[in-house]
């Protein structure tokens, strides 16, 4: 089993509850956005340097760890994703200090509510307070998830199925209730 795999399956136990995913679609993506335009200000080799900034530094050592991970076909789809949150910050790293700080730190902060939120209903902690990777593997897990909601990854599926255990089922209120 590829490390890839095995990184999803150990994530995944920390999330059976398809609300908790649910609200990861949502948290991830603005975590690391948020990241991206904070680290987006942040020049290498200084203010005139032709040099990208430090939010691509970041996503290129990130890059290493993906591939280094196997199964391209999730790492390399989940490189493309955060390569465009990268990309989307870039003009940010132009605008005044206010629309800057609002668009970083608002991302980041409303994204870890989600997340937040999310875990209250799974009743676990997240993954990342037993290992700092789960902040990496996070973004994959997303990409998984909908690449098996269209079909694909089947044997990825079947491995988190028998690793952390089919999704919770959410009981609804019926409108008689």
């Amino acid at each position: 089993m590829d490390t890839a795999t095995r990184q999803l399956i150990e994530y995944a136990c920390y999330h059976r509850d398809p609300r908790n995913i649910a609200t990861h679609f949502v948290g991830i993506p603005l975590i690391a956005f948020g990241i991206a335009v904070m680290l987006a200000r942040v020049p290498l080799g200084g203010a005139d340097a032709l040099l990208p900034g430090a939010h691509w530094l970041v996503w290129a050592l990130t890059g290493v760890w993906y591939l280094r991970q196997g199964r391209w076909s999730l790492t390399v789809p989940t490189l493309a994703v955060l390569g465009a949150m990268v990309a989307l910050a870039d003009p940010l790293a132009e605008a005044d200090m206010p629309s800057w700080l609002a668009w970083g730190l608002g991302s980041f902060v409303v994204g870890w509510v989600f997340q937040a939120v999310g875990h209250v209903w799974e009743g676990r902690k997240p993954a990342f307070f037993d290992d700092l990777r789960g902040l990496l593997v996070g973004p994959m897990f997303l990409v998984a998830e909908v690449q098996m909601a269209v079909g694909l990854q089947r044997d990825v599926r079947a491995a988190v199925i028998a690793g952390a255990g089919p999704m919770r089922v959410v009981n609804r209120p019926t409108a008689a209730e």
